[in-house]
């Protein structure tokens, strides 16, 4: 099961979908039909790379290791963290817009339908900053959601990225390999125990901000600490068969200058539902992780709306118990 959903995935960085028009390889800014919000895209030339941290290397984690050569496609990230006007659109948006009701349309993205999140709990007091700051408390199931309403929304189609897409970026950016950590991050010696609005430090070589700290980043993959071991070399996904734990990386505004690093990995606990008063507890909200985010990529080269509608089936499944 797991090598067949292996090559949907890799069916969806290569093979083109007849809906969509090409488009220069560049950066750009997503607009959304009906919304006021845009989305700003950074276009990422694939190639290959060492991935995790070298084995002699004692002050990275055993979870980290081995090194291992691991090849990415081309395909755009995006320039800031989702914000909470971003993320707000999808929660308290409008569904029932001209677009969603042609199902004809949907029907030519892969998508059989869309659904919006529920809201969020009123006691969560995760309300640190909203509009331009990074939205937070997401669980990966409303990221990738997000990631669904996205492309129906726009006709193009939008994912999480993979642990290995995200390690590329911050590495090929020489991310955290700034002299002052301090200039690019917001981590727990410069924060006042909150998240930061997006964009304010500086970005990484590839123009990409706060890819370390101000909040963790959902990735699609599971976490498996040995999975470096076994990973494939070409696109690699550590494609998830229960719920916990999922990666999440760069660190966050609460985290130590250690967990700040591109090799660094975090994995998703079921404690971050602590306060959720949902029974059963809620599939969209982490009521304790106002440390927890997300942004988006899409490959260079579109999917077919049928490995699409396959990679929706595959990536929301029910695993049960919350």
């Amino acid at each position: 099961m797991k090598n067949s959903l292996s090559i949907v995935f890799t069916a969806l960085c290569i093979i083109q979908i007849g809906t969509i028009h090409s488009q220069e390889f560049e950066n750009y800014s997503q607009d959304l039909k009906g919304e006021k919000i845009t989305i700003e895209m950074i276009a990422v030339k694939g190639g290959a790379f060492l991935m995790g941290a070298n084995t002699n290397d004692t002050t990275r984690k055993d979870d980290e290791k081995p090194s291992h050569d691991v090849e990415i496609d081309d395909f755009w990230m995006g320039k800031y963290e989702i914000t909470w006007e971003q993320y707000d659109a999808f929660v308290f948006g409008e569904f029932e817009q001209e677009q969603f009701k042609d199902k004809n349309k949907l029907n030519d993205l892969g998508i059989d339908a869309v659904s919006g999140a529920t809201p969020p709990y009123v006691d969560m007091s995760f309300n640190m900053g909203k509009e331009t700051h990074p939205a937070v408390n997401m669980t990966q199931y409303a990221a990738i959601m997000y990631c669904k309403w996205l492309t129906s929304k726009t006709g193009v189609f939008y994912r999480l990225p993979t642990e290995a897409e995200w390690e590329y970026v911050c590495k090929k950016g020489k991310t955290d390999e700034d002299s002052n950590l301090k200039s690019v991050a917001w981590f727990d010696e410069n924060t006042n125990d909150k998240y930061e609005k997006t964009g304010i430090k500086k970005a990484n070589m590839l123009g990409i901000h706060d890819l370390l700290g101000n909040v963790s980043e959902w990735v699609m993959d599971q976490y498996d600490a040995n999975y470096y071991k076994t990973s494939p070399k070409n696109n690699p996904w550590n494609k998830p068969s229960e719920l916990y734990p999922r990666v999440v990386r760069g660190g966050s505004w609460k985290d130590t200058k250690d967990k700040l690093c591109c090799t660094a990995r975090g994995l998703s606990k079921q404690k971050w539902k602590r306060r959720d008063p949902q029974i059963p507890k809620s599939n969209w909200w982490h009521t304790n992780a106002p440390f927890v985010g997300f942004r988006v990529v899409r490959p260079k080269i579109q999917p077919s709306k049928e490995d699409i509608k396959t990679y929706w089936l595959s990536v929301i499944e029910d695993y049960g118990l919350n």
